[in-house]
């Protein structure tokens, strides 16, 4: 399956992005600038990353660019699968039926949606990220690891988008968490530093504050509130005001269910804030969207409750249907995945906002109510000896 999905992928999307890493890698191994590389595609794009981010990739610039796709694309697959596998773990004890079963539907359906299709597709690395994140705050966090942090920190390096999960860490409490990923940050950065300066001065000191060099606002990819704002034709201020409400939504409401015990839930609520107010989000960025879309069928499953079942349908059908490019020039289907996330920002149910159990009914009510995330963190907890939260 997995080798047909690549074949498909690649035929439609050809790694387009996996070609311009390629090229601008080599291109810097033979002596020109990193950023001066600019692909003869698409308005002449090159490389947008950090420093870090380019020693990271350096291997692939000793294979063609569609080996490199490939590989990326299969090595994406598994840590999607792996990711799936932990997340579906409760949800599949709940229902009575096994973890591979409902990872080989969870699976193909998680293949077929923008984001992850996208991804895959262009040669792009976000599942690996995405991996790093979820890896790191739930089942290194498991054991309360002093080691907790650093697959946060790394994402960071590459990306910087992923930086907001710092400032959840921050936001949570997780002072020791937080003083890791922030260490593995700089140490990162550092190192990049040494081994490339002159890239570094370049990308920190101007680059970095340019976000108009990937891409226009506009474009339909941009699905962050820079992109609806830039459709919409309205004042540059706009953007900073929805971002900073977003923001403190987001944050607010994703410490509010990490206090709760139900972090999946914090998280997915902190990578939907994190694409909302990036200076750009193209539609491969959203892949906290299919985890929501779990939440919410899992949460109307258990509850059984039509309203986030039929929101988790409505979600999953959008997040295939890619509406965006139905109608140009429509401004609800062309914004169809930035009004998703605010929506799913604002009202992602979590465990926190549930109102608090009449007196003797705690323990009959605790299936019905108890959230697919805390449902994880407690299924985790019960392979290893309890341990005190990492902070």
């Amino acid at each position: 399956m997995t080798l047909l999905v690549i074949r498909v992928f690649d035929e439609h999307y050809r790694f387009f992005d996996m070609v311009i890493y390629h090229d601008a890698i080599r291109w810097w191994t033979h002596g020109g600038d990193l950023y001066d590389y600019a692909a003869p595609v698409r308005g002449h794009l090159g490389f947008t990353y950090p420093p870090f981010a380019a020693l990271v990739l350096m291997p692939v610039a000793s294979t063609s660019a569609a080996t490199a796709g490939w590989l990326n694309a299969a090595g994406s697959i598994v840590a999607l699968a792996v990711v799936l596998a932990v997340l579906i773990a409760p949800i599949a004890e709940a229902h009575g039926r096994s973890r591979r079963s409902v990872l080989a539907v969870a699976l193909p359906l998680a293949l077929c949606t923008e984001p992850v299709r996208q991804t895959l597709g262009l040669g792009q690395v976000n599942l690996w990220l995405f991996a790093l994140v979820v890896l790191d705050l739930i089942v290194v966090r498991r054991h309360a690891s002093r080691w907790t942090g650093v697959g946060v920190g790394v994402a960071t390096a590459v990306k910087l988008t992923p930086g907001l999960f710092i400032v959840y860490l921050l936001v949570t409490r997780q002072w020791r968490a937080a003083r890791t990923a922030c260490l593995t940050v700089a140490a990162l950065t550092v190192g990049a530093f040494l081994a490339a300066p002159a890239e570094s001065v370049r990308y920190f000191g101007d680059l970095m504050w340019r976000p108009d060099r990937v891409g226009a606002p506009d474009a339909l990819t941009n699905q962050a509130l820079t992109g609806l704002f830039a459709r919409l034709d309205a004042p540059a201020g706009w953007w900073t005001i929805a971002g900073l409400l977003v923001l403190a939504i987001g944050l607010h409401r994703a410490r509010r269910a990490n206090a709760g015990g139900d972090e999946v839930t914090a998280l997915t609520l902190t990578g939907l804030t994190a694409n909302l107010i990036s200076p750009m989000s193209w539609t491969h960025h959203l892949v906290f969207l299919p985890v929501a879309v779990l939440l919410l069928a899992d949460r109307g499953l258990r509850r059984r409750d039509p309203l986030p079942a039929l929101a988790a349908l409505a979600g999953y059908a959008l997040s295939v249907a890619s509406p965006i490019w139905l109608a140009p020039g429509n401004a609800l289907l062309e914004n169809a995945y930035t009004l998703m996330l605010i929506a799913l920002v604002v009202a992602l149910p979590a465990t926190g906002d549930d109102p608090p159990l009449p007196v003797g009914s705690a323990h009959r009510s605790r299936v019905r109510v108890v959230s697919s995330a805390s449902s994880t963190v407690r299924a985790l907890d019960r392979s290893s000896p309890a341990a005190p939260r990492g902070r």
